[in-house]
């Protein structure tokens, strides 16, 4: 299929609510020597998409102003340096931004092959939520088979992959969630327990769970309200790993004795300003042990909507209502 000049894409006209979404049309990229251009058949929508439009999460210097973060597609075009993928291959990739678009560049290190069985849909979903659980449960947490572990938001894009990966490598894993209805939806997929953090105690349950001792890892994207729950959920020599601060990030009067007293680690990560090697790296172990996993069927990213990429401003209000279960994706084609 010949590559237009132009494509359509979705532009933020200002920051703002999703209402400054709406669809415009400019120039297809032209991919760097280390990049493949997609045509993007999905994209997934993310949190960091809903930041970067409300202003507070601007795209690093030389990445796409195009919101975006993974797209599912064929490869139209590969750079002069690639030599691992060729046209028409069917990729999904971790891009550094541009995914809500008819095409879109990513470096070739950050693509991974669709899973056997996957279509575009399925395969997109994938990339966001397994390079941020992969690198921040795995690495840095060192989740490891027989521990324990909780994930706050256990029916988010993200909750819904660590609750899989945990299972899949012999974790025990608890969620918390908002409500009964999201509650039951952990336990169907895996979470061992789950906490319905409206009406329990979190720290409570933990205790109760694992009889006194705590959990080894927590994966936060919560932030400051957690903080001293997290502390007391936290095992001998536990991590705390947080990876957003929906509910800000700054605490006040906060004792650390606790953290000396149990040799915690608070640690935590950010993706986007990650390099390409980084993100290779990752990219090359999901593809060695979770991507098995995926092409015998297990683990399957749970699609909660789609919308048309013209639609994306409902799909942003769809991820602001926190009612979803699982990824919101935008389609294309």
């Amino acid at each position: 299929m010949p590559i237009p000049q132009t494509m359509s894409y979705v532009q933020a006209n200002g920051a703002g609510g999703p209402e400054v979404l709406g669809l415009a049309t400019g120039p297809v990229p032209t991919p760097r020597p280390d990049e493949v251009l997609i045509r993007v058949l999905a994209a997934g929508v993310n949190r960091p998409d809903v930041a970067q439009r409300q202003g507070s999460y601007p795209p690093p210097p030389g990445a796409s102003p195009i919101l975006g973060l993974e797209v599912a597609g064929e490869v139209a075009a590969v750079g002069d340096q690639v030599t691992t993928l060729s046209v028409g291959d069917k990729v999904c990739a971790l891009t550094n931004g541009g995914g809500y678009a008819e095409y879109c560049t990513a470096p070739a290190p950050q693509c991974l092959p669709w899973p056997k069985g996957y279509d575009a849909v399925r395969a997109g979903a994938l990339p966001e939520t397994s390079f941020t659980v992969w690198a921040n449960l795995f690495q840095l947490g060192q989740l490891s088979k027989g521990q324990t572990a909780l994930v706050h938001g256990g029916t988010s894009g993200i909750g819904v992959t660590a609750i899989q990966f945990a299972r899949e490598f012999g974790a025990r894993i608890f969620a918390t969630a908002g409500s009964d209805e999201k509650v039951a939806a952990c336990l169907k997929l895996g979470a061992d327990a789950a906490i319905n953090y409206r009406t329990q105690d979190f720290a409570a349950e933990v205790k109760t769970l694992t009889e006194g001792r705590g959990v080894n890892v927590i994966l936060d994207m919560v932030g400051a309200p957690y903080m001293a729950g997290n502390i007391r959920s936290l095992a001998m020599d536990g991590r705390l790993v947080l990876i957003a601060f929906l509910q800000g990030s700054k605490v006040q009067d906060f004792d650390f004795v606790q953290v000396m007293v149990k040799r915690l680690t608070i640690t935590g990560s950010t993706m986007r300003p990650r390099t390409t090697a980084q993100k290779g790296q990752i990219a090359a172990e999901l593809r060695e042990k979770v991507w098995p996993a995926l092409d015998a069927g297990r683990c399957p990213p749970v699609i909660h909507a789609t919308f048309p990429l013209a639609r994306a401003a409902e799909a942003h209000a769809l991820m602001e209502s926190s009612a979803h279960i699982g990824k919101i994706m935008l389609t294309l084609g």
